[in-house]
């Protein structure tokens, strides 16, 4: 092993010599490339072999390479290529070769092949890693396009690009993407020649290139990649973005209206299909030979296409009355409704169109319930709250036992300054579950504190705390407790901790907080202090090694505390902390202690 490793090592130094020489690197430089290059090889070239040791390699060579490209910039030497970079590329690939024959199944470890050849190598060799790559990983239809595209784009060989989809298809004769990609290459396939016809007719040159005749310039070639697919891929969405590819070449009209009416002819029971068939509306231009020129008549003309769109729609809900159908619907006039304009006329057509559509869905009962939320955040973000509540009213009709409708209702409601909030509220509560209604109640605690008395507010608590259990419980003590403070001051937030002290479950905020609370005040009663660490304690002290120390703290820190209680606070927490908690306890302890030294 020791030969080879010192083969490859002399193997490098004439390129070494040349970086010397011509001034790139100092002779120091070159000893510590030596060096690191030795450790490399020798790692490469043990009998157990690891991938991230070649890839270690390849990252160094690749960081040289780079490194010796800004210093040619800097000192402005582009000579002696062949003899320096050539070397480094070539060592490199084998290096990958080695790689890619070990671990044929890392399909990342190709892909950072085929990015250093196209970065570094010649054109043909990164083709043949292509070939390579796709004759192990032939399963992959990501890889053939990946090559095809590069063939097309990069070496401008429609040829070899048409070569690689056909042998892709065969592989993987029913994957849409292929058919898409050769589809689209077609296309640019023509629409380059295209381009070069005019050129040569610009420049008045004779033409005999076979390759320009008129049905290969309207796009045959992939006309028939078209009719093939359609008979092998069924359904109108693989159609539909055949027709959005088309549409991206101006020259391919003939096309377009061909895989338009198979849509239409083949596909009218889809919703995809008329979908598609009604946007379109908005794209067709009006047929008078005058284009609108003023705001008010472009908004005009943009409310007649929508119009027309709209008319398409409720044929299809006619033809199609399913939730798919009305989805589409929908979806198309929240997009319109939401789209900005400053036209009154357009605003106000684009609400009544929304509603209307809404309406007949919703007696037909052929809407998902996020629907009607979005339906309803759209009209609450325009101020609508009219629509907005009759859609809400119409989403709890029929979605009793949703809490989120149920909220978005009640959200509703106080926009608009209903005076029946609070029954509404004891309303839903009817129809959920107790598990979903804690947003509920915090949402009614939050409203009753704004726009209620405190004696109101208070019920609303004290009725959320019988009807929510459990987890549940803990949020809305921790709420109630801060309502408490914020309301009535600290008398009130001790009334209430006293009140619930005893109601399990709790959180270590819920302490916390009074703790704070009664820090906060001018005559703070140290005595207080201990009987809110003393019960979170009860609750935490068996977890929480945080707890204990700010224990320890407050009676070595407080004015009013007593140091002298800290070694039996320290005893008592290494009883009960358990495991890593005991551990971490420990070691915040000495810390401390080392700091107050």
């Amino acid at each position: 092993m020791a030969e080879i490793i010192q083969e490859r090592i002399e193997d490098r130094l004439p390129e070494l010599e040349q970086l010397e020489r011509i001034g790139l690197f100092s002779h120091a430089e070159i000893k510590a490339i030596i060096k690191k290059a030795s450790d490399l090889e020798y790692r490469i070239q043990r009998r157990t072999l690891f991938k991230e040791d070649f890839i270690n390699y390849v990252q160094y060579e690749i960081n040289l390479l780079e490194l010796i490209q800004r210093r040619r910039k800097r000192i402005g030497y582009s000579f002696k290529k062949d003899e320096i970079e050539n070397s480094i590329v070539h060592r490199v690939q084998g290096v990958f070769r080695r790689a890619s024959a070990k671990w044929k199944d890392d399909v990342q470890l190709w892909l950072s092949y085929v990015v250093f050849c196209k970065k570094w190598a010649t054109k043909t060799q990164l083709s043949k890693v292509f070939s390579a790559m796709l004759a192990i990983h032939s399963n992959k239809p990501a890889l053939w396009i990946m090559a095809a595209k590069w063939e097309m784009e990069d070496r401008l060989s429609s040829e070899s690009a048409r070569q690689l989809f056909l042998r892709a298809l065969r592989f993987h004769p029913e994957c849409p993407k292929l058919y898409q990609e050769y589809f689209r290459m077609e296309l640019m396939h023509a629409e380059k020649l295209r381009k070069e016809k005019e050129e040569f007719e610009k420049a008045s040159m004779d033409m005999e290139n076979p390759d320009y005749s008129e049905e290969i310039l309207k796009g045959e070639l992939a006309r028939i990649i078209y009719k093939n697919s359609v008979s092998i891929i069924k359904g109108a969405e693989f159609h539909v973005s055949l027709l959005s590819i088309a549409q991206l070449f101006d020259f391919s009209k003939d096309l377009q209206k061909e895989i338009y009416d198979a849509l239409q002819a083949l596909h009218t029971d889809d919703p995809l299909t008329w979908d598609y068939v009604a946007r379109r509306e908005l794209e067709i231009e009006s047929q008078t030979e005058e284009q609108p020129t003023t705001k008010q008549a472009k908004a005009v003309e943009v409310g007649r296409k929508e119009e027309r769109c709209c008319a398409v729609y409720e044929e299809a809900v006619k033809t199609l009355p399913t939730e798919a159908m009305w989805k589409c619907y929908i979806t198309f006039c929240l997009e319109r409704f939401t789209k900005k304009t400053n036209s009154g006329f357009l605003r106000g057509k684009r609400l009544e169109r929304t509603m209307t559509a809404f309406r007949k869905a919703h007696e037909l009962k052929l809407l998902q319930e996020f629907q009607y939320k979005q339906l309803i955040k759209s009209l609450l973000s325009h101020k609508f709250l009219r629509e907005a509540l009759e859609v809400a009213v119409a989403g709890t009709e029929l979605f009793r036992d949703s809490g989120t409708m149920w909220q978005m209702k009640l959200q509703v409601l106080i926009d608009s300054k209903s005076p029946d909030i609070a029954m509404q509220f004891e309303e839903c509560f009817v129809h959920l579950k107790h598990q979903v209604c804690l947003s509920l109640w915090i949402s009614w605690a939050e409203w009753s504190e704004g726009a209620k008395s405190q004696e109101d507010t208070e019920a609303v608590f004290k009725k959320a705390l019988l009807a929510v259990i459990g987890a549940d419980s803990v949020t809305l003590k921790d709420k109630y407790l801060d309502w408490a403070y914020r309301s009535g001051g600290y008398k009130k937030a001790r009334a209430v901790f006293k009140s619930l002290q005893e109601s399990r479950p709790f959180s270590v905020d819920f302490f916390r907080k009074m703790i704070q609370f009664e820090k906060e005040q001018e005559s703070c009663n140290m005595a207080n202090i201990r009987e809110y660490y003393e019960r979170a304690l009860r609750e935490f002290g068996s977890a929480d090694s945080d707890l204990w120390m700010d224990y320890i703290k407050e009676e070595l820190n407080h004015p009013l505390g007593r140091p002298e209680n800290c070694g039996q606070i320290y005893w008592r927490a290494m009883k009960m902390l358990q495991g890593e908690s005991a551990e971490a306890f420990v070691a915040k302890h000495a810390m401390h202690q080392t700091g107050h030294l």
